[in-house]
Formats: C-alpha cells, sequence, structure tokens
C-alpha cells in the first residue's frame, strides 16, 4: 500500500467512524454493536497510522518505504508516537 492508499484508508475508517456514531445517536443500531465495531476500526487505524510512519522513516532514511509491512494490531495497538 502506498502513502496516498494508506491516507484514503484512514479517511474511510474515519468517515465509518462517523457514521457509526450517528447510528448509535438514531438508534439504528446498539451501543454494544457500535464499540464492537469501533474497536476494530481503532485497531486498523493504528496499524495504517504505523505504517504510514514506517513509510515516512524508511524514505527519510534512504530506505524504500514500499518494503514496510503492516504489524499485528496487538504490537501498534494504542501506539502514542
Amino acid at each position: 500500500m502506498d502513502r496516498d492508499q494508506i491516507l484514503a484508508r484512514i479517511t474511510a475508517m474515519v468517515d465509518e467512524e462517523r457514521v457509526l456514531r450517528d447510528a448509535l445517536a438514531s438508534g439504528r443500531i446498539d451501543s454494544a454493536t457500535e464499540h464492537e465495531r469501533l474497536s476494530d476500526l481503532e485497531r486498523a487505524l493504528d496499524q495504517c497510522w504505523d505504517l504510514l510512519r514506517q513509510r515516512r522513516a524508511k524514505a527519510e532514511f534512504g530506505e524504500n518505504p514500499d518494503d514496510a509491512r503492516v504489524r499485528p494490531a496487538s504490537q501498534v495497538e494504542d501506539y502514542e508516537g
């Protein structure tokens, strides 16, 4: 995934977060469903942000950004870099 694809995926997930919150507020889904889906989205977002940071770091140090790989959610979850 290149930088633009990663950013597009992040944007899509943020949009989905908004839709979920709106669905909860309007009563179309319950809080358990919202919470479960938001948890999935947060893990995927953590992975995307990590991948983007890896690509930037590799480019900064003269390496090929395409060598960056998605790491397991457990490794990047709640990353605060």
